[in-house]
């Protein structure tokens, strides 16, 4: 949870550690989640800001408040319930919020994120409480500033999420119910990284819809008009990023579930201008990476000797694609050859060049020659796994049920142990379930999820989530303050993240291929500092002359210096102020 609106920027507690300046008290204070402690407020503190009447007489801990909160989470019936209770906590009481989050991760990181957010974003407009961040309204693009700087100045903001709702979380055009998304990237920003929830602002464009259902709906919250494209589309998008520049200077650009014309499109075109990232091309790209380098490691061979099939070519899938041909190119691996290791399959099936004009220009340069795969019916996967006979084979399409047992089993032909990543969320829009890859490959297979799964017959399954990369990535940036972040900070994420899975740490060949989500905080504190290193290393980082701060260069002392600098929900001392 962000800043209130219209709160001056200089009373919103921002540090990590010492008392919490407040200048509010009674039932204003109590309305305000960030400084709301609800019975866990002191006596002290109950004289000092006028509260009592207020309150019920017990001092509670903040350990007791997150015993009742988690009685009362559990007391309800669905995912979606658990949701809303939990969203509900977050405007009441932000430190009680994360420390329940935080004591109780492995269970609730599903409800408040991949599967149940999406249902939640779905039925944004019909569980609206109240507004939790920024609206950006296309017909009014003169009040992006003036909205924006609500929420803070520079001194005050650290990260910005931004979606327009286009293609969210396999469920396709949310329109305004995109400020779901940005607003629970933020709250995995504080919870995995440490980031302070009140330095980032959750912001939704709203540039309309073509989701019929949601024009059609009375209750929808958003502009009731078709998307807006074109010129005027990207005249709003360059004011909103030249404010974020002009008026946020240390602040990282995070993009979020844009649409396939528009993901790539933006990401290339600000990506020189100021420190930007694109979760869904960049963040799916290095944690796959790094689930990849992992299995590599148990296998002990080199990317440059596996062949890979993405199935499913849009923003998740091509995005993949690049982080695998800029590793290889770090392999020395020839231009040429690059593209004989990676092919794509899409709705038309395999990706060609006859194509032309109907292939996206992010998805050009992978398209297959014409005359290599005559005879060839290239608009079936199993064909196409037949001649390409890859090691890996990794789906984005949600599509479910896409990866069949004849798919499987003709991988395990040519491989002894083949890599099968069915990425696609939430659950329902897998390509296969573990349960199913292992069968078919007489559980020989190296299998990720981009969902969660049980364990099969005790063996866990690794979950393909952009959590293990993307919070490290904007921790890291923010704290090296980068410029800019660059394929090799990315690259740089990706083989820290591989040398922390179980397979690779405990020797174990059937281990998961990327650590435990109940490990996310060390584990991005680690990409964190592997980020600031490169930041420094490549020419990036500006921590040193805008904050004369003298970074550690060696790991051990940096990731200590990196912790130190990481948000805890705790309630801190509070300490009256004047406005």
């Amino acid at each position: 949870m962000t800043s209130t609106p219209g709160t001056p920027s200089s009373r919103i507690p921002l540090s990590v550690a010492g008392p919490v300046l407040c200048p509010y008290e009674g039932l204003e204070m109590l309305n305000l989640p960030q400084f709301n402690r609800g019975t866990g407020f002191t006596a002290e503190e109950r004289e000092t800001f006028k509260l009592h009447g207020f309150l019920p007489s017990s001092l509670q801990t903040l350990e007791s408040q997150a015993t009742r909160a988690y009685q009362q989470f559990r007391s309800l019936p669905t995912p979606l319930d658990k949701n809303s209770f939990l969203m509900s906590l977050k405007t009441q009481n932000e430190v009680l919020y994360f420390r329940l989050l935080q004591d109780h991760l492995k269970e609730m990181f599903s409800i408040v994120y991949t599967p149940t957010e999406s249902e939640a974003i779905e039925q944004y407009s019909r569980l609206f409480r109240r507004p939790e961040g920024c609206f950006l309204d296309i017909n009014f693009p003169e009040r992006i500033e003036e909205s924006l700087l609500a929420w803070g100045t520079n001194e005050n903001v650290d990260y910005i999420v931004v979606s327009d709702g286009e293609e969210i979380l396999g469920i396709g055009d949310q329109g305004v119910g995109a400020i779901g998304i940005s607003s629970a990237k933020g709250v995995l920003m504080t919870l995995c990284a440490g980031v302070h929830p009140s330095r980032i602002i959750p912001v939704a464009l709203d540039v309309g819809t073509d989701n019929s259902a949601l024009l059609n709906d009375d209750l929808y919250l958003g502009n009731r008009h078709s998307r807006v494209r074109g010129a005027r589309y990207d005249d709003f998008v360059a004011k909103f990023v030249e404010v974020v520049k002009r008026q946020y200077p240390r602040a990282i650009l995070h993009f979020e579930d844009f649409g396939l014309s528009n993901a790539r499109r933006l990401l290339d075109t600000y990506r020189p201008q100021l420190a930007c990232f694109n979760d869904d091309v960049q963040g799916t790209g290095a944690v796959t990476l790094g689930a990849l380098l992992a299995a590599m490691k148990v296998l002990r061979m080199r990317m440059r000797d596996i062949r890979f099939v993405i199935f499913g070519a849009g923003t998740a899938g091509t995005g993949i694609a690049d982080q695998i041909r800029d590793f290889l190119k770090t392999e020395d691996v020839e231009a040429e050859q690059i593209f004989e290791h990676i092919w794509l399959v899409d709705k038309p099936g395999l990706l060609m060049k006859s194509m032309g004009d109907k292939l996206t220009p992010a998805q050009r340069q992978y398209a297959a020659y014409d005359e290599r795969w005559e005879g060839c019916d290239t608009t079936s996967l199993l064909e196409v796994i037949k001649r390409v006979k890859p090691h890996a084979l990794i789906g984005c399409s949600t599509k479910p049920g896409s990866f069949t047992d004849e798919v499987l089993s003709e991988m395990a032909k040519h491989v002894d142990r083949p890599i099968v990543f069915p990425l696609s969320n939430p659950t329902r829009l897998h390509e296969a379930t573990p349960e199913q890859i292992l069968r078919a490959t007489n559980g020989k297979a190296l299998v990720a999820t981009g969902s969660p799964f049980d364990p099969i017959n005790g063996r866990e399954i690794a979950e393909n989530n952009n959590c293990f990369v993307y919070p490290g990535i904007g921790l890291g940036a923010i704290l090296s303050r980068a410029d800019r972040i660059t394929d090799e900070i990315i690259a740089a994420a990706a083989l820290q993240l591989s040398s922390l899975a179980p397979a690779v740490t405990a020797d174990d060949p059937d281990g998961p291929l990327l650590p435990d989500v109940q490990d996310i905080r060390e584990i991005s504190a680690k990409v964190a500092t592997a980020v600031v290193l490169k930041a420094l290393e490549v020419g990036v980082a500006r921590v040193e002359q805008m904050d004369k701060v003298r970074v550690p260069r060696e790991y051990g002392k940096c990731l200590a210096w990196v912790k130190t600098q990481m948000w805890k929900a705790e309630y801190r001392p509070l300490k009256r102020v004047m406005f």
